[in-house]
């Protein structure tokens, strides 16, 4: 399987620190071409936020580096990875909450990771950075915010229209270097050609609809790494229009 990809990210209007981070590393096996991706969005007075989500996409660089290749010779295994990568959040959630005690501060970051190998796709995540996929059906969430708000929904005490302008829409319930406990959501399932990744932070979808994002991110509009460029600009600069005050990243893979 081959790719195209892109990563787009903007300050925002108001925020003077970009505070988001993302990865996109592919590799060559003798297998499969291997697509990874990682988002996180930091948070914290000053740089502690950019510190946080920093610390986390180095960690999981260091990873595909050193250890994927091993996993790749052993045979590969779903449950090693989902293992390996909650290992690795709960050391970083360690490290993190350590290093701001030092500060005198807080920090902390969501994280949302993507592998696609073999035809299959990979996806964890904590916080409220989330995972989309859109192919010939439509756009499709993947991931579940862990989010005050999305909690409410479920138990049935607020509606998906209350969420979207309550002020607590942002509050999360796990957030890695600021929770205690930390419980990531792992999915997985079949990547196939055209179909259309996404990641983004929430500054990314808070003022532009479903339908706006199944549009723009249809595989028929994607035929290049500038199409997804084009795509990814153009909703970034829609939400900052519509006054979104968040930093904003999108991160988009297609299957070619």
């Amino acid at each position: 399987m081959n790719y195209i990809s892109h990563i787009y990210t903007d300050i925002g209007i108001k925020k003077k620190v970009n505070q988001d981070a993302a990865l996109l590393m592919e590799a060559k096996t003798d297998y499969d071409n291997v697509m990874f991706c990682v988002l996180c969005d930091g948070m914290g007075g000053l740089s502690n936020g950019e510190l946080a989500s920093a610390t986390l996409i180095r960690a999981f660089q260091d990873w595909f580096q050193r250890e994927f290749p091993s996993m790749m010779y052993n045979g590969f295994d779903s449950n090693i990875l989902e293992r390996k990568w909650s290992e690795l959040i709960f050391e970083q959630n360690v490290k993190i909450m350590s290093h701001a005690k030092t500060l005198g501060s807080n920090m902390g970051t969501t994280v949302v990771t993507l592998l696609i190998n073999a035809g299959n796709y990979y996806i964890m995540n904590v916080g409220d950075s989330r995972a989309y996929m859109c192919n010939a059906v439509g756009l499709t969430q993947i991931t579940e915010d862990q989010t005050f708000v999305n909690r409410e929904i479920k138990r049935g005490n607020m509606t998906v229209e209350q969420a979207k302008t309550d002020p607590r829409r942002s509050v999360l319930l796990q957030c890695v270097g600021a929770s205690q406990f930390i419980e990531p959501d792992f999915f997985m399932g079949n990547a196939n050609k055209d179909d259309v990744f996404m990641l983004c932070s929430d500054g990314f979808r808070h003022e532009i609809t479903f339908e706006e994002m199944e549009k723009a991110f249809s595989p028929a509009n994607l035929q290049s790494e500038e199409d997804i460029a084009q795509v990814e600009e153009s909703i970034v600069e829609l939400n900052k229009q519509r006054k979104e005050n968040d930093n904003i990243t999108v991160l988009t893979v297609k299957l070619i």
